[in-house]
């Protein structure tokens, strides 16, 4: 396939123990991470600083809390497209994430061609997102929505350790 390629890093245990420390705090201080793993301050920041460089850590940011915000309402969409081309995907794209209510936004297979999650303050201003900016989409045929009752998980680390491509999930 034109533009594929496997990934050529390499992580070792220990680049594995520092990506998961930061996942949960990515403000720790280099020298508690060091402490914590088990690393010289000097060696945890540069094994830190290659994985930044690397695009592994792709940036760091503040989790906001969406209810705290008054954005309580989260909506999953499901949105098909009139013609499958690069073109019309590149279109939709653009404009999905143009809207500032998306939060994220995914080509998908099945029966939709994009899943896109957007969160709100409520269910008028969804509706205001839905007809003035979603549905003015070129392109765009079909939307579905449905809506989070109650958010179970929705930041996870991402699993890095060997006993999770296994199925099972550790704390």
């Amino acid at each position: 396939m034109k533009g594929y390629r496997m990934p050529d890093i390499h992580l070792d245990s220990t680049d594995r123990a520092i990506l998961t420390r930061l996942q949960r705090d990515g403000r720790i201080a280099n020298v508690d991470l060091a402490e914590q793993i088990s690393l010289s301050p000097s060696s945890c920041l540069r094994r830190t600083k290659a994985l930044e460089a690397q695009g592994v850590i792709a940036g760091y940011r503040a989790e906001l809390d969406r209810d705290r915000l008054g954005l309580g309402l989260t909506v999953f969409v499901e949105l098909k497209a009139a013609r499958h081309s690069r073109e019309v995907s590149r279109q939709v794209e653009a404009e999905l994430t143009a809207i500032p209510a998306v939060v994220a936004c995914h080509l998908v297979s099945g029966d939709a061609d994009f899943f896109v999650e957007a969160v709100v303050p409520s269910l008028a201003v969804y509706e205001e997102v839905l007809l003035d900016h979603i549905l003015a989409i070129e392109g765009v045929t079909s939307v579905r929505s449905s809506f989070a009752l109650r958010t179970v998980l929705s930041r996870g680390p991402l699993p890095l350790d060997a006993s999770l491509s296994k199925g099972t999930r550790s704390s």
